[in-house]
Formats: C-alpha cells, structure tokens, sequence
C-alpha cells in the first residue's frame, strides 16, 4: 500500500441494516465521535437525494449524533460553492449515499468539495460509503460489469475513483449479486491491486495503518493476485473466457481483519 492509506474510512457493501441492531451504522457513529459526532450526508449519487438525505439524517440522529446536514450536491456549481465546503470543514463524518459513482466522480471530481473532502480525510475525518459510495473510494473503480457469466476482458468497465484507498479495487452487493467474476477480471488485469468485494449489510472499518476490520452479518472476499502464476488476460480475445491460476482468495466475516500493508487476514484482538 502506498501512502493514500492516510485517514479513516468505513466501506459498506450496500443494504446496510437500517431497521435492527443497525451494527454498520452505530460503527460510523462511533468512529465519527459518538455523541460529539457531526455528521455531513452527500447524496450526489443517487436520483432521490431528498428521500435518501431524510432517511440518513433521521437514522444518525437516532443513533446519537451530535448533529447531521444533508448536502445536495446535483451539479459543479454547486460544488464548487463556499456554503458546501463549509459543511465538510466542521464534519467529523462524511457520508456517500449508494447511487451511481460515476456522478460522484464527475460531478465532485477537481471541486472545491472534493478537495475540502481530501482535507477532511487526511486530518482525521472518517469518510463512510456505502454502495456506489464505497466502489468510488478506490483509486480505480468498477463501473459496470456483467454479473451472469464467467470472467473475460468484457466482463466489466472500470474509471478512475476519488483515490482515498491506494491499490485496491472495491465491488459492492458482492455475493448478492454475484460478482466475484468481474473481480477476478479486474485483478487479472492488475495484479498488484487487491480485489475487495463486500456483501450487503457488512463493511469494512479502515484505519490509517491500513488494517481493516469485518463489521456487519455477511462476509468480504480478498483477491490477491500478486502471486497469479498463468494469465491469458493479455492474449485472449475480448469476449474468450479468462484463464488465472495461483489466485489467493480470503474469506472474512465479523471478527477478521486484512492487513492492506502485509497482505495477510487476521483475527480481531489476536
């Protein structure tokens, strides 16, 4: 991992609990300071900002926080405006909605947001996404992909992400949907980037010495392909099927952690 691991992020694979224990949730509140918190909501990416910004906002104000500010966020005008920026300076949690990443990126990439959000991330600022706002945390991030068949060079589109996690690519709804194929494609195309796919309702809690922890009822899958041996990524032909052999796989459910650095699982408080 390079130096990007710098702050504090809380990665969510969509479908988080909203109605139960809420064990995702309550994380991003403590980590954003418990009753101290205040948090900042970014609804960019998604089509319904209002009824999503509402739904979040009631939800953290339930769970404790200090106080919560929705920022609508639909356009680059508006992100560029003093009045958003300002929000993010005073937050001490900033939360991605699920959506579409690709109007993150386009809409937030280069703003005055964006580069309030960086400054928030690298003072400390714990940044939570879930969804579409977890796939953007990545340096590269996958926009889309076929779920349905075996993996090949067509298998997905990938762009460039906001960069907050170096080296890792992150893909969401990950068992639900089945993606492990566009996964494997994505490392067989890089092999020294992680592949991190996230279920439903479970997350992973980052710390800036780039250890993470497993949080929530499912499970995250780690693609290691520094070690792959045999790939015809670079000969086969767009829609041929993938051959990858010597692919390290992990499988982690609450109570595990990944060292981002090492590379290696763990078990929490071992």
């Amino acid at each position: 991992m390079g130096d990007k691991v710098t702050g504090n992020l809380l990665i969510i694979g969509g479908n988080e609990d909203k109605t139960g224990d809420c064990l995702i949730l309550k994380k991003f509140i403590e980590m954003a300071g418990g009753r101290d918190a205040k948090i900042a909501i970014v609804t960019t990416a998604t089509e319904y900002p209002r009824e999503v910004g509402d739904q979040y906002r009631q939800l953290f104000l339930a769970l404790g926080a200090e106080s919560v500010v929705i920022l609508y966020i639909a356009d680059r005008e508006m992100a560029n405006t003093p009045r958003q920026t300002a929000e993010i300076e005073t937050a001490t949690g900033l939360f991605l909605t699920g959506g579409d990443q690709l109007r993150l990126t386009s809409i937030l990439g280069g703003s005055e947001v964006d580069n309030a959000l960086r400054r928030a991330y690298s003072r400390g600022t714990v940044i939570a996404g879930t969804s579409a706002g977890a796939s953007v945390m990545s340096d590269t991030m996958i926009v889309e992909g076929d779920s349905n068949d075996t993996p090949k060079k067509s298998t997905l589109s990938m762009a460039h992400g906001m960069g907050l996690l170096e080296e890792v690519v992150v893909d969401q709804h990950f068992a639900q949907r089945g993606r492990i194929n566009r996964l494997l494609a994505t490392v067989a195309q890089n092999p020294y980037i992680l592949g991190v796919g996230i279920d439903e309702d479970t997350a992973l809690a980052v710390t800036p010495d780039a250890r993470c922890e497993v949080i929530g009822s499912q499970t995250v899958t780690i693609i290691d392909g520094k070690h792959i041996m045999y790939s015809n990524i670079s000969e086969s032909q767009t829609y041929e099927p993938l051959a990858i052999t010597n692919v390290l796989l992990h499988i982690l459910p609450a109570g595990f952690g990944y060292d981002l650095k090492r590379r290696r699982p763990y078990i929490c408080g071992s």
